[in-house]
């Protein structure tokens, strides 16, 4: 009888270690990998070289980011294409396409710079950078045209009317850590009052 429950305790406490060392490895595997962790980390931009005018492409969590650093007279055209009537959410009212701190038409933190997520809201395409005035029609004010089905945004992201896409570009969260850095992925510090 003694050997018995030896021998039964001995199978259990061996069966034990052994699931043990089976289920350590599979709940392992549950946890993102470092490449699927550095993927949707931040991202951080500089931004110091960039010209008034000009565009940088970033990627984050695998989708294209641009960082536009739009001029004077980029900001003269937005301004007359919010009360021109083309576009179909020209004070960016729907909430659900930029983060709560992003708010107007202008949809920045600072209006001199545009951050946005370059993937058109109709199909996933990858709209092209067309900055000059009447390169994609004659009432072409620049922005960004997708090659697919021919969706337009304006550069604040926003979708002009009787196009396949049916939402403005989305906003991602983003901050300036300093007037040179821009990090991608994370919301600003809140402010204390």
């Amino acid at each position: 009888m003694k050997r018995r429950r030896f021998l039964v305790g001995a199978t259990v406490v061996v069966g034990a270690v052994g699931a043990a060392f089976t289920a350590v490895p599979f709940i392992a595997s549950w946890q993102p990998s470092a490449r699927a962790r550095a993927a949707g980390a931040p991202v951080e931009v500089d931004i110091d070289k960039l010209e008034p005018g000009q565009q940088v492409t970033v990627e984050w969590r695998g989708k294209p980011i641009w960082v536009l650093r739009r001029t004077p007279t980029i900001l003269e055209r937005l301004a007359t294409l919010t009360e021109s009537g083309r576009l179909r959410d020209p004070l960016a009212k729907v909430a659900t396409q930029q983060p709560g701190y992003i708010s107007g038409p202008l949809r920045a933190i600072k209006e001199e710079y545009l951050v946005v997520i370059g993937i058109c809201t109709h199909l996933g395409c990858v709209p092209s950078f067309r900055p000059e005035p009447g390169s994609v029609g004659d009432d072409w004010p620049g922005g960004y045209f997708c090659p697919c089905h021919g969706s337009k945004f304006d550069f604040a992201g926003r979708v002009f009317k009787a196009v396949p896409a049916p939402t403005n570009l989305e906003i991602p969260p983003y901050r300036f850590l300093s007037e040179s850095r821009v990090e991608i992925g994370t919301d600003p510090e809140p402010t204390s009052s």
